[in-house]
């Protein structure tokens, strides 16, 4: 027995932790802070260097441990950490601390002596490769372990500071004692009694007597974000759920609405303050994730390209070699839709997109191609709008009368626990990277539409309300279907009265197609016998064709997606050249146009659409993974413009062209007769004054061009939808 008496000091490493779980007793506090210690400080990577430990050098306040490191390391520890998250993060994270300060060197004081320099905490960011886990899907199994989900942030809460640690001091002693705080949105518990030992003649200290001293507290900041499921992963006709994040330290304020996000977190719960919850229900509470993890999806790099497989990528690459690749492409759009062959081509260079540009001066052009398509009712537009919803890879579907302004930019809401006010993101937001198809588009009402103006043309959302003020990302193609203003499109009416839009707007909107209803015979035949083909196969083939259908989209949503990411195609020499030419040509013709009419095009054809030229060429060469855009592709952009934003812009009767003189002549009669007819400031109906007209023996359609003409030079107006004429002063 000797050795006992000698003075040195015995320890016995048995402290048991975390308490009353007797699995985790082999690990004590001590151990698992001595391995956390030593991974810090000695895991090698690949290369032979050691990450963690220059990563803690050059970052001194926050590190980030991959859990596959871990595992490797010590496959225990990395279960400890996906297990008991909570008890095991701060040990961690209390390692980091210590080796930080190991090693930093000394420095010299304010006396000139050396010091040990001051280290504040290090917070540890967790990342792994792991599947995430749907949001549907997490439930009370995975309480206080660690999850990983994938989302977009909708909203984010301002900045609040939360204590760690808070003084209390005794009302009646005065003495003062520091009470740790839960992490995350819990609280501290305050002890209920002081332990202070009254003196006689004293007044022992009351129950409860501990007030807090904010002054004295330690705080971190914190930050609440809300996260929604990815709209394509949310089922059909299901309404997407979010959850509640919080983050903390480092993490603040590096998120805005409308950024796609991968989070590590712990899920853990909070008594939710404020809600009307009955006195029964103490053991209700709601669940939140306190993020240790956050990856955003960049912008270019959504996934990598590591996210496709080799036998994948050697399938694309083989395809775009074809020599019929764009054509089959085409043919894929659609596949129910009987011809419209532009207007397929159109989408495909809607969804494969032009590249995106940055300026030495840091302004950016878009590469994102917006299309228009603007027509008869039953002209499939709405069809195109749900096929490009169910291929594009990011997109967003929306209705012109259900859409507000705020709903489809941001909108400012008040949190109704907190009563303060937040940010959430709407369809334009969420579509980042993205379509967002807009059905009805002529029925929203105009100070709606004019706030996506600034969404199309600079890919931004600026917000100025209740006090927030902010940019937000909205890089989207917007894919719009409209009707002309009077239902159908009417071959009278130039096409100014037909498109009743603002220059503005249509000046955005890189190709304008114009999807008329023909009636030609043999045409009509060929479309009634495709339409009853469609829904006579539809049902018999219905089993077997399904997962072929199926397959089809899947594989041009992949190759859309593949081609996205991996090819940014810029003009060639050659082809800048012809573009420029051809581009000064088309000027000139619209002025000769606006010369002979005495008045400016419906469409106007200005830079903008030569960068929609540029787009559309670009994106050409995209499809085929080629890296420039040649003279071919420039040749097709140019076609697929001028059959349909040049052909809008020339669309409707010229009133003034191709005006015989006996022709003319007769409108100048009509002109007069109406103008007998109606009085300055009287009203009569349409039809009745092309009755009484036609009773002198006149042509209906020479007295509707005679109107026309009378309305573009504000002779007369129209009300009640077009069918009374008010003569005008």
């Amino acid at each position: 027995m000797s050795g006992w008496d000698e003075g040195a000091v015995f320890y016995s490493d048995q402290a048991q932790f975390p308490q009353g779980d007797p699995a985790a007793a082999d690990i004590t506090r001590h151990s698992a802070l001595r391995k956390f210690k030593e991974f810090l400080r000695g895991f090698t990577g690949p290369t032979g260097d050691f990450p963690y430990r220059e990563s803690l050098v050059h970052n001194r306040d926050h590190v980030t441990v991959a859990i596959e490191d871990l595992d490797a390391f010590d496959a225990e520890l990395a279960d400890r950490i996906r297990k008991a998250p909570a008890d095991y993060l701060p040990l961690f994270e209390t390692a980091g601390s210590e080796v930080l300060a190991s090693l930093r060197s000394k420095v010299a004081g304010e006396t000139g002596e050396m010091e040990e320099p001051v280290t504040g905490d290090v917070q540890i960011f967790l990342s792994s490769k792991e599947n995430c886990v749907s949001m549907r899907s997490i439930g009370a199994d995975y309480m206080s372990k660690l999850v990983k989900i994938a989302g977009i942030a909708i909203a984010a809460s301002r900045v609040k500071a939360k204590a760690t640690h808070v003084t209390l001091l005794c009302k009646n002693c005065r003495s003062v004692r520091t009470v740790p705080c839960r992490p995350g949105l819990g609280g501290a518990i305050v002890p209920r009694s002081c332990d202070h030992v009254p003196q006689p003649g004293e007044e022992p200290c009351p129950l409860d007597p501990w007030i807090a001293v904010p002054d004295k507290s330690k705080y971190v900041d914190l930050q609440t974000l809300k996260l929604q499921e990815n709209p394509e992963d949310v089922p059909t006709g299901e309404l997407p759920r979010n959850v509640l994040l919080s983050v903390d330290r480092h993490l603040v304020q590096t998120i805005v609405p409308g950024t796609r996000l991968t989070v590590v977190g712990i899920y853990s719960v909070f008594q939710a303050s404020g809600t009307n919850n009955q006195k029964g229900a103490v053991g209700v509470k709601q669940p939140y994730i306190r993020i240790v993890g956050l990856e955003q999806s960049r912008d270019d790099n959504t996934n990598g390209p590591s996210h496709f497989t080799l036998d994948e990528e050697m399938e694309f690459k083989e395809f775009a070699q074809r020599p019929d690749a764009y054509s089959k492409i085409c043919s894929m759009i659609g596949p129910s839709i009987y011809g419209h062959g532009d207007v397929k081509k159109a989408i495909a260079c809607l969804l494969f997109g032009g590249s995106k540009k940055r300026l030495p001066d840091g302004a950016r052009l878009r590469g994102d191609i917006h299309a228009l398509l603007l027509g008869d009712p039953s002209t499939a537009k709405s069809q195109f709008l749900k096929f490009v919803e169910k291929t594009a890879p990011i997109a967003v579907y929306t209705s012109g009368k259900g859409s507000s302004a705020a709903g489809l930019t941001a909108s400012v809401t008040r949190d109704s626990n907190s009563r303060e006010f937040y940010l959430e993101g709407g369809a334009m937001v969420l579509a980042d990277g993205g379509v967002v198809c807009i059905d009805e588009f002529d029925k929203m009402r105009p100070e709606d539409r004019v706030a996506i103006h600034e969404a199309m043309e600079q890919q931004t959302i600026s917000i100025a309300k209740a006090g927030i003020t902010t940019v937000l990302n909205s890089r989207t193609s917007v894919l719009a279907a409209a009707n002309p203003i009077s239902g159908r499109y009417d071959d009278l009416k130039t096409a100014q009265d037909n498109i009743d839009l603002q220059t503005t707007i249509l000046s955005r909107f890189d190709l304008i197609f114009i999807v008329k209803d023909v009636r030609m015979y043999e045409q009509d035949k060929r479309i009634a016998n495709h339409i009853i083909k469609v829904h006579a196969s539809g049902a018999a083939t219905q089993a077997n064709k399904n997962a072929d259908v199926n397959e089809g989209e899947n594989w041009l949503k992949r190759y859309v997606e593949y081609c996205r990411n991996t090819c940014r195609p810029r003009l060639s020499e050659k082809a800048a050249e012809m573009l420029q030419n051809k581009y000064v040509e088309i000027r000139q013709k619209m002025r000769q146009q606006s010369h002979e009419t005495g008045r400016a095009a419906a469409i106007p054809i200005t830079v903008r659409q030569l960068e929609a030229i540029i787009r559309l060429s670009e994106s050409l060469a995209k499809m085929r993974l080629t890296s420039v855009a040649t003279p071919e592709h420039i040749e097709e952009a140019f076609r697929l413009f001028n059959v349909s934003t040049v052909d809008a812009a020339r669309s409707g009767i010229n009133e003034h062209l191709n005006l015989s003189p006996e022709i003319a002549n007769e409108i100048k009669q009509a002109e007069a007769q109406i103008k007998r007819r109606m009085g300055i400031g009287s009203h009569i109906s349409e039809r009745r004054l092309l009755d009484e007209l036609n009773r002198m023996g006149m042509n209906e359609s020479i007295v509707r061009r005679a109107l026309v003409i009378m309305h573009q030079r504000d002779e007369v107006e129209y009300k009640r939808e077009r069918h009374v004429i008010v003569r005008k002063a």
